[in-house]
Formats: C-alpha cells, structure tokens, sequence
C-alpha cells in the first residue's frame, strides 16, 4: 500500500475527520481507511502485523475536480447516460463529493436538487440511516437520480435508495463516476457508472 497514501490518511485522521469522511475523501473503503491509520502507529503495527491489508483501490479525480469544466463535461456525459433511465424530477447528491457532480446534472437537466448525508460522515456513525437535507428540495412523489463520486462497497448508494423511499421518492437511477464493485443495479435501482472497475481472478 503507498506509503503516501498512509500519510495522508492519517494527516485527514489528525484533522478531526471520521473514518468515513477519509474514507469518502480518498474514495477508498472504510476498512482501508482504518488499516491506513493504523500503518502510523506502533502499538497498532504490532497488533495488527498478521493482519492483511484489505482489497481495494484508491480513486483519484482531482484532474476533474479541480477544473470545473471538466466537471460540467463529466456530468453532462453521467446526466446522458443516466437518461436512459428517464427524465428525473430530482438530483439526489450524496455528500460530499457528488454534490458538485448532481448540482451540475441538475442544471442540465432543469431538475431540482437535494442532498443526501451519509452515515459515514455523522459523528455517531452506529446511526442506521443516512438524512436529507432540509435546505433542499423535498422528494415526495419524485422521481430521483441519486448521484456521487465514487462506489466502494454499495452500503452509501443503498442507503440513499433507502432513505429517498422512505421520503416518498422513486429513485430509478444511482449515477456514479466509477464503480469499484462492478454493479448493474442496487436494489433494483439502476447503476450508471462512466468507469466500473471488474476485479480480474
């Protein structure tokens, strides 16, 4: 595992940030954020010394994030893909990353937005469900597209499903940059994804 990437991890652990928000910031999974940390101490070296380092990739987009229009193009190309679905009422960002992804859809597609928190960045991260965002559009009766950066395990996209069901929401499509678990849908909920990474073996 790069060494770079366990100085950053920890860097993100000593800032303040929860597993998850690494997690979310290094697109990786929180199991790889935790082993991450842990490489940093010496206590948590000997202690997990048997242990295998999970099985992951890290995801970085800062090439697209940093340029926003890169962002827009990118988008425009997931807002496309993800019409193949239908035409939304409603872009679901999930914080934080796809927020800037679903504004962007959303103006393309003259919908609404609405922003999903996850779990993983809640200080109480035993929480069973993610929240929306009272700031934002409502999602009753809605048809919804759920977007954000990067899928690792599928428990965010899913949760979001979740939630935006139990608002009274009908998401049809989940629209993602990459895909690190190779999905076609999430509980029946479509899986767009520009890159879907297939573990080979």
């Amino acid at each position: 595992m790069n060494t770079k990437l366990i100085e950053k991890a920890t860097e993100l652990r000593n800032k303040g940030l929860t597993t998850g928000e690494i997690a979310d910031e290094l697109n990786i999974s929180k199991d790889t954020t935790n082993w991450l940390v842990m490489q940093m101490t010496p206590v948590s070296k000997q202690k997990n010394k048997n242990k295998t380092r999970p099985d992951d990739f890290a995801i970085n987009w800062k090439s697209i994030g940093s340029s926003s229009s890169r962002m827009r193009d990118i988008s425009s190309a997931l807002a496309d893909y993800a019409l193949e679905e239908g035409v939304p009422d409603t872009i679901v960002g999930i914080s934080v990353s796809g927020v800037p992804f679903a504004t962007i859809i959303a103006d393309i597609l003259d919908a609404e937005l609405s922003v999903f928190h996850p779990v993983k960045h809640m200080k109480n991260e035993d929480s069973a469900q993610g929240t929306i965002s009272n700031n934002f559009a409502t999602l009753k009766n809605k048809t919804i597209f759920i977007v954000d950066d990067v899928i690792t395990s599928g428990s965010t996209i899913k949760n979001a499903i979740e939630v935006c069901k139990a608002h009274g929401g009908n998401p049809v499509a989940a629209c993602v940059l990459v895909d690190k678990k190779g999905l076609n849908d999430i509980d029946d909920v479509a899986v767009k994804s520009l890159i879907k990474i297939n573990k080979v073996g």
